[in-house]
């Protein structure tokens, strides 16, 4: 049997091979991970749905998979391999012809190579009113089309031939100009791996959809930096390292359960917002490939020891490339710590659908009048970038206002084990 790329989850319908770990003649079990495929950011193994012998691989790393394309032929074991046969090339699949484009929610299926299944008079009425059966979704047992399901779809392609021709989409990315650089000396030419492919993609359409302000502030981590060195050791003494970020996390849903409207999203029509009543927040992970940004979920239902955990050991699969798809989906509002790294202020852009990401930079010690009196107090850049489509600017300077005595007043009580 074939084993071809099954559907990887919503959205998902091609990827890049990372590794292949079988070749001809090896023996294989069922469920076994026979090849590595990066999707997005995320990679995650591709298991085997058949025991027995390799008989054929078809892909290596570096080749770009569809859904349904051959991974390898598996033969059970003690039998001869069959001669392997070449893969069929694609059939372009003929789109319908309409008046104006179907929603993404009305989109129509690609024609099946086997017949429709429907009733004699349905198959008569259908040819009556010159409509395809093959672009019907049937709705009983076995995809079988009703007269419920031919109603729908003429109902869907009235919908599209009344709604106004909209004017041809401008192009993602604008063409750039080619430019021969070696005239002014040497160069050398260094291809972008997937991930940072997926980032630059990313990173254009986030920028270009979204109207971005970013409100700067100040927060005095004194305090907070102290709580985390008093409590390091009985982290540590539960395998846990102790960081600010887990406490800074906690700050921000304080303030987000305060400030709801920077815990949304616009839906996809934009005429309305979406209100979370969870609070799954993205961490920025900086790793040799690129920019990753896994998802702590229920960030406001966890202790600082559950969370400290939970984002080392997010953080460490990011830097491994073995975070999953679903790892990187869900967050309703994002944080980057370059503190580490030693960046101060700087701008980050939103991680659509979100509205709203924060920024944080390195504390430096610095002169603070405080009563009256001149004191040394770590201060740390905080960088909150917002849509302004949804959050204006007395919301945005509301919020970090908020959030900054949440850090600067965090309590002991929530640090203690």
């Amino acid at each position: 049997m074939d084993l071809k790329l099954p559907k990887l989850g919503e959205g998902a319908d091609s990827g890049t091979v990372v590794n292949v770990f079988v070749k001809e003649g090896d023996t294989i079990a069922k469920d076994q991970t026979v090849i590595e495929l990066e999707n997005e950011k995320a990679v995650a193994g591709v298991p085997s749905t058949a025991a027995g012998v390799v008989a054929k691989v078809y892909v290596k790393a570096g080749d770009k998979l569809s859904v349904g394309q051959r991974i390898l032929t598996v033969t059970e074991a003690g039998q001869p391999a069959a001669a392997a046969i070449p893969a069929a090339a694609p059939v372009p699949v003929q789109e319908p012809d309409t008046s104006a484009p179907a929603s993404a929610d009305e989109e129509q299926p690609s024609r099946p190579v086997a017949a429709p299944v429907a009733s004699p008079s349905i198959r008569r009425l259908a040819r009556e009113l010159g409509l395809d059966l093959s672009r019907v979704r049937g709705s009983e047992a076995g995809g079988r089309i009703v007269m419920a399901d031919l109603r729908a779809y003429v109902q869907r392609l009235q919908r599209a031939a009344e709604r106004p021709k909209s004017a041809a989409p401008a192009p993602a990315h604008p063409a750039a100009e080619p430019i021969d650089f070696s005239q002014w000396g040497p160069v050398s030419k260094q291809p972008l791996t997937p991930l940072r492919q997926v980032i630059a993609r990313r990173m254009w359409e986030n920028w270009n959809a979204i109207p971005h302000v970013t409100q700067f502030a100040e927060a005095d981590f004194t305090v907070l930096n102290d709580l985390r060195k008093k409590h390091a050791a009985a982290y540590e003494a539960k395998g846990v390292r102790l960081t600010l970020t887990p406490l800074v996390l906690q700050a921000v849903v304080g303030t987000l359960q305060k400030h709801p409207l920077f815990n949304s999203s616009l839906d996809g029509t934009g005429e309305a917002i979406v209100l979370k009543a969870y609070f799954h927040i993205g961490v920025a992970v900086d790793t040799e490939q690129g920019l990753i940004v896994p998802v702590v979920r229920d960030v406001d239902k966890k202790s600082l020891l559950d969370l400290a955990r939970e984002l080392e050991q997010l953080a460490q699969k990011a830097r491994n490339r073995k975070v999953s798809a679903d790892e990187l989906k869900g967050g309703t509002f994002t944080v980057s710590n370059q503190g580490a790294i030693g960046g101060a202020h700087f701008t980050p852009i939103i991680n659509k659908p979100e509205v709203a990401i924060l920024g944080l930079g390195r504390g430096t010690l610095q002169p603070v009048v405080r009563a009256g009196r001149i004191e040394p107090r770590l201060m740390a850049p905080l960088a909150l970038s917002y849509d302004h489509r949804v959050i204006d600017g007395g919301l945005a300077a509301r919020f970090i206002v908020d959030l900054v005595r949440a850090l600067e007043e965090f309590s002991e009580a929530r640090v203690k084990i």
